[in-house]
C-alpha cells in the first residue's frame, strides 16, 4: 500500500512540476467532441430541464499569453425536438431545431503543470429557432371526438450571453492537450412566438416576449492543438 501512496505521489511531483506546455504556443485551436447542456425552453415547454447530448458542434481558437488565455468560440446543433407544451396531456409538438453562438473571452489557468485547472468568463450571442407543428393532446378531447385542428410552430429567440466557466486540462504532448469544462449560460434573448392553425381561417397569433434563462452545461470535453512555438 505505501508503494502505490509513493508512486501517486511522485507522478503528482512530476506532474506539478513539468513546465506548462500549451503557453508555450501563440495560438492554440480546439475542437469540442461532446457536450451535455440544456436547451432554451420553447414556449411552455415541460421536462425542458433536460439535457442533450451533442457530438462534435463547436470549435476554439485561444490566443495564449502565459496562464492567460483570450478565446473565441462557437457552436451550432440542428436536429429533431419533440416535446409536451404547458403540462403532459395538453398540447404536442415537433419538429426541427436550430442553435448556435459565439462567444469571446478569457481563461486564466491555475499553475504551468501538464494539468492545469483553469477558471474563466465569456460574452457572447446566442440563438434558437424552432419550426414544426403543434397539437392537442388532450384525452378528453379525443374521447368526444372533437376536431382541434393542428397548427404551425415557428419560435425565434435571439440573445445576449453570459457564461462563467471552470475547466481542466491534460497536456498529452506538447502539441496536443484534452479539455474538460462547465459553464453557466446567463441568456437574455428576445422571443417571438408565431402560431397559424390549420383551419379554414388560418387563425395566427403572435407573442413577444423578453426573458432570462440559466443554462446549466455540465460538461464538454474537447481537443486543442497549439501552434506557433513562442520558442
Amino acid at each position: 500500500m505505501k508503494n502505490y501512496l509513493l508512486t501517486l505521489v511522485a507522478l503528482l511531483f512530476f506532474g506539478a512540476s513539468y513546465a506548462q506546455t500549451g503557453g508555450d504556443f501563440n495560438y492554440s485551436v480546439g475542437l469540442r467532441g461532446f457536450s451535455l447542456m440544456q436547451m432554451p425552453k420553447i414556449l411552455n415547454e415541460t421536462g425542458g430541464d433536460k439535457f442533450s447530448k451533442l457530438y462534435v458542434h463547436g470549435g476554439l481558437f485561444k490566443f495564449n499569453d502565459n496562464q492567460i488565455s483570450y478565446r473565441l468560440s462557437g457552436t451550432y446543433y440542428r436536429g429533431d425536438k419533440s416535446f409536451n407544451n404547458n403540462c403532459a396531456n395538453c398540447q404536442f409538438a415537433e419538429g426541427k431545431v436550430e442553435d448556435y453562438g459565439f462567444k469571446v473571452g478569457f481563461e486564466k489557468n491555475f499553475n504551468y503543470s501538464r494539468i492545469q485547472p483553469y477558471f474563466g468568463f465569456d460574452l457572447g450571442f446566442r440563438s434558437n429557432r424552432f419550426s414544426g407543428t403543434i397539437m392537442n393532446s388532450n384525452p378528453q378531447a379525443q374521447n368526444l371526438s372533437v376536431a382541434i385542428p393542428t397548427s404551425t410552430l415557428q419560435t425565434a429567440k435571439d440573445g445576449l450571453v453570459l457564461a462563467p466557466l471552470v475547466g481542466l486540462k491534460i497536456n498529452i504532448i506538447d502539441q496536443i492537450s484534452v479539455f474538460a469544462e462547465s459553464n453557466l449560460d446567463v441568456f437574455y434573448s428576445y422571443e417571438r412566438q408565431d402560431m397559424v392553425v390549420q383551419d379554414a381561417a388560418n387563425s395566427q397569433s403572435v407573442n413577444r416576449y423578453r426573458k432570462w434563462e440559466y443554462l446549466v452545461n455540465p460538461v464538454s470535453v474537447g481537443i486543442f492543438f497549439h501552434l506557433s512555438s513562442k520558442n
